[in-house]
């Protein structure tokens, strides 16, 4: 993906941060805002991973902090829910001047709650997506209960979330007791995601079910069973993210593009690390490295693209083979790594020709086959165009700089 950092202005002329996910190879087809949990920002692990796995399926994507969270300018102590659903609103402005009008939010916890109220008020907006959200604002008020009364009588105070501190105002307490999702709700009619986890212990999965009691349909809930409330888990976060693009793409249109048949493959870096994105004919994916050398881990490495293009095309031809003599093969599984290995008694051991690269390739096959077809599928392996090209042929890259 390509990470923009911009900044845009909120309706009290407040410059919020915000970073801009969009696809690497193709313009974006649909936009979309995330809005972080209640005192996160922007670069929540959340808010990251699933603004960057939806740009694979054409989305441009905008996460911001809200007003005097993050980078942004303002006072936390002087906002409110009203004003986070304001933001969301200055957020849809800015896209639809510059880029173009979003059609999916998405919230994470408090976030959520307030992309619901804010899906009411911008008429875009064609579909939400809640994670871990409380079903009213109100259910936020129990992280400073203990401090009410002090806000209460001082107007302001500080309280600590998640052993952070901020500035509560009193006017905070009273927005968000005011704002009732129950009354809109069922009315809202946009295909809604409600994601939760059971073991939540911030806000409890009931409040899943109170949302999707009172939205209209079509709702669907996913259960993201043994994460918490955060989605600290790389892998709990991800898992989200992916089944976000996944049923999105079942509201929203992303148009595949009209390309002719070619063989030609488009690689492009992105602005985080080594994630890289493939265009392959109307086929779009990522590579990546481990985030061990610097790499997001966000897709398979270089060399294990290398491998998996030696095994798919082995095992086509072996089902074509096998296909056009009528024999039962029924399943092709190939395994394989490589590496490079010393040529044995090489005496210069650092010359280009010292080493070889070996791909060991160990093949499955399923079927009621005999021996002598078994040994023949061996060698037609053998035949495979990649295996040809690797193993029969002299490869030259030939490399060219656009200017």
């Amino acid at each position: 993906m390509r990470s923009l950092e911009i900044n845009f202005q909120n309706r009290s002329g407040l410059n919020l941060s915000a970073r801009l996910e969009l696809p690497i190879t193709r313009p974006a087809q649909q936009f979309a805002i995330f809005a972080h949990c209640f005192t996160c920002g922007k670069n929540a692990r959340a808010a990251t991973l699933i603004s960057r796995e939806l740009t694979r399926y054409g989305f441009g994507v905008l996460r911001f902090d809200f007003t005097g969270l993050g980078l942004s300018e303002g006072e936390f102590g002087d906002t409110d829910f009203t004003s986070n659903i304001s933001d969301l609103e200055a957020a849809a402005d800015f896209l639809a001047k510059g880029y173009k009008a979003p059609t999916l939010l998405v919230g994470h916890s408090l976030g959520g709650t307030a992309a619901l109220h804010a899906a009411k008020r911008i008429d875009t907006i064609h579909s939400v997506c809640t994670i871990g959200a409380p079903f009213e604002a109100k259910h936020v008020l129990h992280q400073f209960e203990d401090s009410r009364e002090e806000i209460e009588t001082k107007k302001i105070s500080e309280v600590k979330i998640g052993g952070r501190p901020f500035n509560i105002g009193v006017q905070f307490i009273n927005d968000v007791e005011s704002q009732k999702t129950v009354d809109f709700l069922p009315k809202l009619k946009k295909p809604l995601l409600i994601m939760h986890s059971p073991q939540d212990e911030i806000v409890n999965i009931d409040n899943a079910a109170e949302i999707y009691t009172a939205a209209h349909h079509p709702k669907s809930f996913i259960t993201l069973d043994g994460a918490n409330h955060l989605l600290t888990d790389k892998d709990d976060a991800a898992y989200a993210a992916k089944m976000i693009g996944a049923w999105v793409t079942r509201y929203l249109t992303i148009e595949e593009e009209q390309k002719e048949p070619t063989e030609n493959v488009t690689v492009q870096l992105g602005d985080n690390g080594f994630t890289t994105e493939i265009s392959a004919g109307k086929h779009v994916f990522l590579a990546d490295e481990p985030e061990s050398v610097g790499g997001n881990e966000l897709g398979p490495t270089p060399y294990q693209f290398l491998n998996a293009s030696l095994g798919t095309c082995t095992a086509m031809t072996l089902k074509m083979y096998a296909d056009r003599k009528g024999w039962p093969l029924e399943k092709v599984k190939v395994e394989l790594n490589h590496n490079k290995t010393h040529i044995k008694d090489s005496s210069n051991p650092e010359d280009k020709g010292s080493k070889v690269d070996v791909f060991k390739r160990k093949m499955t096959l399923e079927g009621d086959l005999n021996h002598e077809q078994l040994e023949k599928l061996r060698s037609i392996a053998d035949k495979c165009p990649v295996h040809r090209t690797l193993t029969e042929t002299e490869v030259r890259v030939e490399t060219e700089i656009s200017e």
